[in-house]
């Protein structure tokens, strides 16, 4: 079977976290990280400090990050054009990842735009990833549902996934952003999707509790999914959501899940295990 493939996120670890992380603890982390063997690394975000001042020392954190001895690609997260312009300078950042809600009251909160709008922005931003060598990789905020009453089903999600396709995107991440995802749905969105459109890798990034998240991977998992976000520690959640933040499914856990099925992930452990080492030094 294909390889399973582990972005790790230390941006969506850091970047609601209340106490300012200094820039040279970020380092040593990310340095670490990019010594595991994951598939992609989630390192920053090219957004307004006002809106996440963890976020604010990207570019920094960048300069000093050790990229000629790793196998794993760095993606960061913009939220409108000015940062998607900020983001494709730096040569070896691989990935843009722009969030796009199947939810009008969350893409309001998140970015300040409808879903209309953000949809025209992903134009734009996937013209400049195409003119500078970058991918974009479109996140499915509010992927499973939502709580604001707004309009959900499988059918808004095929139609945008649709028009993601249409614009070339490649990679389509849906996000359970406030842990509302059962298993029913998940595999229903999956399994359609993924039979739908073989052309484009769908990922799954759960925010889930301690009694859910092995249900959530597995349903995907078994619908086909073969990329999966996680964070060490289980930290995260996304800020702009204005609820009681629901964790990443810990990165521990998932690894276990897969080494239980009998897959071999190509991790490091030595590596793996300072990484959660500096974490604990990391989320104090």
């Amino acid at each position: 079977m294909k390889n399973i493939k582990l972005v790790e996120c230390p941006r969506d670890a850091m970047q609601g976290w209340a106490n300012w992380i200094p820039t040279k603890k970020k380092i040593k982390y990310l340095n670490q990280l990019l010594k595991v063997g994951f598939d992609t690394l989630d390192f920053g975000s090219f957004v307004s400090p006002k809106a996440i001042p963890q976020m604010a020392d990207t570019a920094l954190v960048y300069d000093a990050l050790d990229l000629d001895n790793t196998i794993t690609k760095l993606l960061a997260i913009i939220a409108n054009v000015r940062g998607a312009e900020s983001a494709v300078s730096f040569e070896k950042i691989k990935y843009l990842g722009f969030p796009f809600s199947i939810s009008e009251t969350f893409q309001q909160r998140n970015t300040n735009s409808s879903i209309s709008e953000a949809f025209k922005t992903v134009d734009t931003i996937q013209n400049l990833c195409q003119k500078f060598n970058k991918q974009l990789v479109i996140y499915f905020s509010m992927g499973f549902g939502n709580p604001y009453g707004d309009p959900y089903n499988i059918e808004i999600v095929a139609e945008w996934a649709e028009k993601m396709s249409e614009l070339g995107i490649k990679i389509i991440s849906l996000s359970d952003t406030v842990g509302v995802a059962d298993s029913q749905t998940i595999k229903k969105v999956f399994s359609g999707l993924i039979s739908q459109y073989p052309t484009i890798e769908f990922g799954a990034h759960f925010h889930a509790s301690n009694d859910t998240w092995q249900l959530k991977i597995q349903s995907a998992f078994e619908a086909g999914c073969l990329r999966f976000d996680g964070a060490i520690g289980g930290f995260g959640g996304c800020p702009m959501a204005e609820d009681e933040l629901v964790g990443n499914i810990n990165t521990q856990n998932v690894i276990q899940y897969f080494e239980n099925q009998g897959i071999n992930l190509n991790l490091k452990k030595v590596a793996f295990e300072e990484s959660i080492k500096i974490s604990k030094n990391i989320f104090i």
